[in-house]
């Protein structure tokens, strides 16, 4: 099946997807739509979401917007846990997915002392892990491309995307598990290497997720 036009950014939470799709989008001249910002305009805060009506709701919630989001050709960021919805996997069949991949190493210093993501409340680390690790198989099955995040800014990161694209809008080939082509960086000759750990401080994106 063609993909439309719409680029869907996948990957766990803090990863920096929001700051990515914020420059990929201003690079290619697209709108972006980050779906967690949009659940909050609508629906109020995911962590009051979460407490009132708890996740199974939210992610009938969740599924709705991001329905709509995937409808436009747009850049669009999506949380973390927004694979879990079948129809959203449906959905992003259609679609160019860069699963933006990362490890705790890189993430900890976002995440520790996070009160805005309730999936990671109390023993963030480990929770964080414990996700990372139930949700890996399900963003590299669904992945057009998988980009490493290792040791790049946000800037770096857009940078390999960018790079990538041209190829994945050439080919409608397969996609997922070890059949998905990964993007891989040189941070010695590459201009974009930042060693800078927190992709969040480029964009003012305020850290969510779940």
């Amino acid at each position: 099946m063609a993909r439309n036009r719409v680029v869907v950014l996948v990957g766990p939470m803090a990863v920096g997807k929001s700051a990515v799709g914020r420059m990929l989008a201003e690079r290619i001249d697209a709108r972006f739509i980050d779906t967690d910002r949009l659940i909050v305009e609508q629906h109020g805060s995911i962590a009051g979401i979460f407490a009132r009506q708890g996740e199974e709701a939210f992610r009938a919630i969740e599924a709705d917007v991001v329905r709509a989001a995937l409808a436009e050709d747009a850049v669009v960021s999506l949380g973390g846990g927004a694979v879990l919805h079948p129809r959203t996997r449906d959905l992003l069949q259609d679609a160019t997915v860069i699963f933006l991949d990362t490890d705790l190493a890189t993430v900890l210093p976002r995440i520790g002392g996070e009160s805005g993501r309730p999936l990671l409340a109390g023993r963030p680390a480990e929770r964080w892990q414990a996700l990372y690790d139930a949700r890996r198989p399900v963003y590299a099955a669904l992945a057009t491309t998988v980009v490493d995040t290792h040791g790049l800014s946000a800037r770096g990161v857009t940078a390999a995307v960018l790079r990538a694209l041209p190829a994945l809008h050439r080919s409608d080939g397969p996609r997922g598990g070890d059949e998905a082509p990964t993007a891989t960086h040189d941070t010695t000759h590459d201009p974009t290497y930042d060693s800078t750990p927190d992709l969040n401080h480029e964009s003012g994106t305020p850290p969510h997720g779940h």
